[in-house]
């Protein structure tokens, strides 16, 4: 299953989260349970779920009432938060839960400068957020979100400037925006804060990485949790759950052009980027500028070998410029070498390369090396071999139901 969090519009924050957790189909009275356990050792909270619109969106709102709360040491807070037992809430979730009020402490620490024991919960160390982080940790469990891809796509922090605990600060506050380190971000669509703190921290903790826009897949749910306010735009963050069409992994294309190199050259240049570790090499011919014959160099790796190819391509071409497509995403199929038996002038045993959606194998490729070695003993020309041989092999996995 893969799972995209979409606070493109309006951002995160943790009770949008819990929100769209509940409306994506978390347990709700559980959920509730769970929040106002925890939310007990540290001032108790009341939660109310309703169902709202924002612009016209129907959503799911998480509401948070508590009393006005003092601020909590770091420590102090770790100690509470181990003093909650539920026997909804397992090992894990209070695990991932630390997790997050420990992105947030370190956000605080870096931005003030301080050592964790001289850091102290403000807004986020109150029994709303502790009440957010646990219910959005719960329901993330509950839907077994865990077993997921969950990515996340860019986050609206908003505008302008909040009052805070520190008094006036810019949005996003100096901690979402550490929180948010490495993950792309947008401003607007409004002066307002779209993104806090918590919300952040539950983000990063959930997400194993961003895209820029949707990855392949079939969608199959769909959740809306709600913000308070109800601008002129849709204050939901949406939460989209699916299949991946076909597993996919993330790679590197580079791509130079050349019009200076010879054929032996190319030939070895090919051979020295597969030794390095490329996946493929391709050269295709192409009139370049000023009408000159020349080559498109294009190489696909994966991204922790590219800097070492990169330089390999630039050394032992002599070129100027590489052009670098990062983070390319390539579906494939799951690819296994399986041995078989065809009937080529006699009994001959190759290997065969084949691509399988799920258990079911959708094409089969005789490996060229057996290929070759067929055709040099039986005389019969190669493309031959290679037809006749990957014919019956596909037979052969017809009649053995793919196995």
């Amino acid at each position: 299953m893969v799972t995209v969090i979409d606070p493109q519009v309006a951002g995160v924050s943790g009770n949008m989260m819990v929100g769209a957790l509940m409306d994506l189909g978390a347990h709700p009275e559980r959920t509730v349970e769970v929040m106002e356990e925890a939310a007990s050792h540290f001032g108790g909270a009341e939660v109310r779920v309703s169902e709202v619109k924002r612009a016209g969106i129907r959503a799911t709102y998480v509401e948070v009432k508590t009393d006005e709360s003092q601020a909590i040491g770091y420590r102090e807070f770790l100690r509470r938060l181990d003093g909650i037992k539920n026997p909804l809430l397992d090992d894990d979730m209070m695990s991932m839960a630390r997790a997050v009020f420990h992105t947030i402490a370190q956000a605080e620490s870096s931005v003030h400068g301080r050592g964790l024991d001289e850091i102290h919960f403000h807004e986020v160390g109150a029994a709303d957020a502790v009440a957010d982080v646990i219910g959005a940790v719960f329901a993330y469990f509950d839907l077994n979100m865990h077993m997921d891809k969950v990515y996340t796509l860019p986050v609206s922090v908003g505008g302008g400037r909040v009052m805070g605990a520190h008094g006036i600060t810019p949005v996003p506050a100096p901690a979402t925006a550490e929180i948010l380190r490495g993950f792309p971000v947008e401003g607007g669509p409004a002066e307002m804060e779209l993104t806090t703190p918590t919300g952040a921290a539950l983000l990063v903790n959930m997400a194993e990485g961003h895209r820029r826009f949707y990855p392949p897949m079939e969608i199959q749910a769909t959740g809306y949790g709600a913000g308070r306010m109800d601008p002129d735009f849709p204050n939901v963050l949406r939460i989209l759950r699916g299949r991946e069409p076909l597993p996919s992994d993330r790679i590197v294309l580079l791509e130079t052009n050349v019009d200076h190199l010879s054929g032996e050259v190319l030939g070895s240049l090919f051979k020295r980027l597969m030794d390095e570790g490329a996946l493929d090499v391709t050269l295709t011919p192409v009139i370049m500028k000023k009408n000159r014959p020349g080559q498109l160099i294009r190489v696909i790796c994966r991204e922790a070998e590219h800097e070492r190819i990169l330089e390999a391509l630039f050394r032992e071409t002599g070129t100027l410029g590489v052009r670098v497509f990062p983070q390319v995403h390539r579906s494939i199929l799951e690819r296994k070498i399986i041995e078989g038996e065809v009937e080529i002038r006699g009994r001959r045993r190759a290997r065969f390369k084949v691509g399988f959606l799920g258990s079911r194998p959708l094409n089969a490729r005789i490996e060229y090396d057996d290929a070759r070695r067929i055709s040099l003993e039986t005389g019969i020309p190669l493309r031959d071999v290679i037809e006749m041989a990957e014919e019956q092999f596909r037979a052969s996995l017809q009649r053995s139901g793919g196995q």
